[in-house]
């Protein structure tokens, strides 16, 4: 990886075009280098949305993302994908690529020319395959795989890419409960400021420094999970009866959820 970055989004908002309804209303907050944000909301909240404006798919109505002072929308795109990688719940199913080459895609923001890789780029590329056990799949056609093998792949791509900031959309979709472990694990471990939006509250609790709440493109809560992830808020965002309970005896947190009466 090439080490992480901090991030600062500055009243943001989202629109598909001035004059329409806000979809994303002003949202702003920081993370320091290294980081783990989630971003949790219900169906609609709007945690795609914001995650596109992160990894440059769509540009902010208003407001400003940072990264490491600098605008984000402003930089050249190659510069952006040096810095800026994504994992995305959609998953291409037809390319006729291997493994191998998807991963190898990663790469291309870094080469210049027509350079062929050479043994540095290939030692990164078996390293990606190596952190998601995929040697194994490395010549396969990318269409012959499961869901959960092809969102692996997408994970190997962007470790390919060994960007500061990693955009994950539900990171965990399609993968079984053993991947879905390892896959926490290593989100953990990767090294760069990583914002991932994520569909369970417990395991948001568990993996991130910080949460963003989100209800309707609004922002209802930043903070630690400790302290944001509260049942009045819970259940205000989801619009259900929330329970945090210890579990014993290792006293993590869990929720448990009830239909409001």
């Amino acid at each position: 990886m090439s080490g992480s970055t901090a991030l600062s989004v500055e009243n943001v908002t989202w629109a598909p075009r001035r004059g329409a309804p806000l979809l994303i209303h002003p949202t702003s907050f920081t993370l320091a280098p290294g980081r783990v944000l989630g971003i949790v909301g219900p169906n609609g909240a709007g945690k795609t949305t914001l995650l596109r404006m992160l990894y440059r798919f769509q540009a902010p109505l208003s407001g400003h993302i940072r990264i490491d002072g600098e605008d984000l929308w402003a930089m050249a795109p190659r510069v952006a994908a040096r810095r800026v990688a994504a994992v995305l719940q959609e998953q291409p199913t037809d390319f006729a690529l291997s493994v191998r080459e998807i991963v190898a895609l990663g790469r291309l923001p870094h080469r210049t020319g027509f350079a062929a890789p050479g043994a540095r780029e290939s030692a990164i590329i078996a390293s990606a395959l190596d952190r998601m056990e995929l040697h194994g799949f490395a010549d396969r056609p990318l269409g012959t795989l499961s869901g959960g093998e092809r969102q692996r792949v997408m994970m190997a791509r962007a470790l390919a890419q060994q960007p500061q900031l990693l955009v994950l959309d539900e990171p965990t979709n399609h993968l079984d409960i053993r991947h879905q472990l390892e896959a926490l694990a290593l989100i953990r471990s990767l090294g760069p400021t990583i914002v991932t939006s994520l569909h369970d509250l417990n395991l948001a609790a568990d993996l991130c420094d910080a949460v963003l709440v989100l209800r309707e493109g609004r922002p209802l809560g930043f903070g630690p999970p400790r302290e944001v992830l509260r049942e009045a808020l819970v259940s205000r965002a989801f619009g259900v009866t929330a329970r945090r309970e210890r579990l014993s005896p290792s006293g993590r947190a869990h929720f448990s959820f009830h239909l409001s009466t």
